[in-house]
């Protein structure tokens, strides 16, 4: 999960948390309030999903911490000589 994920969700709870405690303490009105805070919640929820789903994929990636290139590289012995090749990967 990305970090941008991570923080449109807090922000949807966070909103839809505040949301219940002022629906809570007021009185049972259908008015402008309840409206005001209904598309509240459905601009937060479509913000959300248009932050997470702006987040491409992590192919190719590390750990998310940026490109890793391998390659073989050639391993020799104390004497100099040749034993293999390993893979080496490194983190750009």
């Amino acid at each position: 999960m990305s970090i941008k994920t991570k923080i449109a969700t807090l922000a949807i709870a966070a909103l839809a948390i505040t949301g219940s405690i002022a629906a809570s303490t007021q009185d049972a009105h259908a008015g402008p309030k309840g409206k005001a805070i209904a598309a509240g919640l459905l601009g937060a929820a479509v913000v959300g999903t248009a932050i997470a789903a702006s987040a491409g994929p992590d192919y190719g990636y590390a750990y998310g911490y940026g490109h890793r290139h391998c390659y073989w590289q050639p391993q020799y012995n104390v004497f100099g000589q040749w034993v293999g090749n390993a893979r080496v990967c490194r983190i750009h």
